[in-house]
């Protein structure tokens, strides 16, 4: 049961009736007179039980984008309801105008839209919806909550789709010149030439070259079905949020991005690059455990593919098991491939977890680490005007000095580090790919 705001207007009215005639009789009968009218007004209410609901699947949207749940309300009785409806769903699925008054005529039936704006990936589900069935005073109402299944599927945003219209355009570019067709084993055969200084003598064709007066090698075109691995840790590591673009105007708030999220962005825009030159790209996600796994081969729907496999991936307080992750990585084959670890190059959780592991790595692969780094620690390190200010500066270049460390172990490693904050990590990635590219090293 439920009463409207007209229930204490009435009895505030009382106040007349007990100024003409005060005294204790006259408020009780005022007051008598409000419940009666109440409680004939609830009996007159119609049941919400008698309203059919159904509602219309949101579906998929990415991050940000508005959706919009449509629920639909019949009456199969005779008489008109007056109804206020609430469309509950819970906070992250971004529900805005979800309260409705709805006059439903007997026999048909009407349409209601609650407007959604998903601010958290994974599958955000719908509370309930809450009927009020008003009586024909509209002091009263019958009232009662009904679950009417709801899911709308929150997907990465990928942001970084922007940047990439020019990585195709230089790829296309590579994909033309002559300057990527290389000599050495393990390409495959282009054409013959004739031997200039700086040859390697072991590309020269003695057959060829017995036909001809001039000694010829052979050139070799790098081949186009290869391999990307993306791992993806989400780990403690992965948790942390660092300072967006400015820290207004995006969804994200104040609070920056999470480094989970910049991780994932980066690895949709190498997906769909490696995809587009017709590379093979395979996905690991985890932690303690495997979280996601996806063998998309050259599919060139990867990117949407990614998206759903990264919908509901979290962070998780753990350490990550990184001979867990190396062998998921070796689970996808021998061929030699172009791994990408997307895990910020935290010192700590480097040296710990991933060190013991590289070997093995690079001895089959070629990997490089994205590692998403936080600009307020070099905003730290130049502000020094307090005493504070001085501290914190000193621990922000300890941080720094140490990550720079841990970056030179790990090239001497023969491991690549792309480190760049949220935003620029993606297109220096997909910049990365394209260097291999052009030198023929992938």
């Amino acid at each position: 049961m439920a009463i409207s705001g007209r229930v204490p207007l009435l009895l505030v009215l009382g106040v007349v009736a007990v100024v003409l005639r005060p005294s204790g009789g006259t408020v009780a009968l005022w007051v008598l007179a409000v419940v009666l009218l109440v409680g004939l007004d609830l009996l007159l209410a119609p049941s919400p039980r008698g309203v059919g609901l159904a509602r219309r699947a949101p579906g998929t949207v990415r991050l940000g984008d508005p959706a919009e749940s449509a629920l639909t309300l019949s009456n199969d009785g005779s008489r008109t309801m007056r109804l206020q409806v609430r469309d509950a769903w819970q906070p992250t699925a971004g529900a805005s105008g979800n309260r409705h008054r709805v006059t439903l005529p007997g026999g048909e039936r009407r349409t209601v839209r609650t407007p959604l704006r998903p601010w958290r990936r994974g599958d955000l589900r719908a509370f309930g919806v809450t009927l009020r069935s008003w009586g024909p005073l509209h002091l009263a109402a019958r009232q009662r909550t009904f679950e009417v299944p709801g899911t709308v599927r929150s997907l990465p945003p990928f942001q970084s789709r922007k940047h990439l219209p020019s990585r195709l355009a230089q790829l296309r570019e590579l994909d033309g010149r002559a300057a990527v067709r290389i000599r050495g084993q393990g390409t495959e055969f282009d054409s013959l030439r004739e031997y200039v200084r700086g040859d390697d003598v072991r590309s020269i064709d003695w057959r060829a070259s017995a036909r001809t007066p001039n000694v010829v090698v052979r050139t070799w075109q790098p081949e186009r079905d290869r391999r990307v691995v993306l791992v993806l840790d989400t780990s403690r590591v992965s948790a942390g949020r660092v300072g967006g673009s400015g820290g207004s105007g995006g969804g994200d708030g104040v609070e920056g991005v999470p480094r989970l999220d910049a991780a994932m962005d980066a690895a949709l825009l190498l997906a769909a690059l490696a995809s587009r030159a017709g590379d093979r790209v395979d996905f690991v996600a985890g932690d303690r455990r495997i979280r996601a796994r996806l063998r998309a081969a050259g599919a060139r729907d990867i990117a949407a593919r990614l998206q759903e496999s990264m919908a509901d991936l979290e962070p998780v307080i753990a350490e990550a098991d990184w001979d867990l992750l190396a062998g998921a990585v070796q689970g996808f084959g021998k061929q030699r491939a172009l791994v990408v670890l997307l895990t910020p190059a935290e010192p700590s959780s480097v040296q710990l977890g991933l060190l013991p592991v590289l070997p093995a790595l690079t001895h089959h692969h070629r990997v490089v680490v994205a590692s998403v780094r936080d600009p307020e620690l070099n905003r730290l390190a130049e502000v020094r005007s307090t005493l504070d200010e001085v501290y914190d500066a000193a621990a922000a270049e300890q941080e720094l000095h140490r990550r720079e460390w841990t970056t030179g172990v790990l090239d001497r490693l023969g491991v690549h580090v792309v480190d760049a904050d949220a935003e620029r990590l993606p297109p220096a990635l997909a910049d990365h790919y394209l260097a291999l590219k052009a030198q023929g090293l992938l």
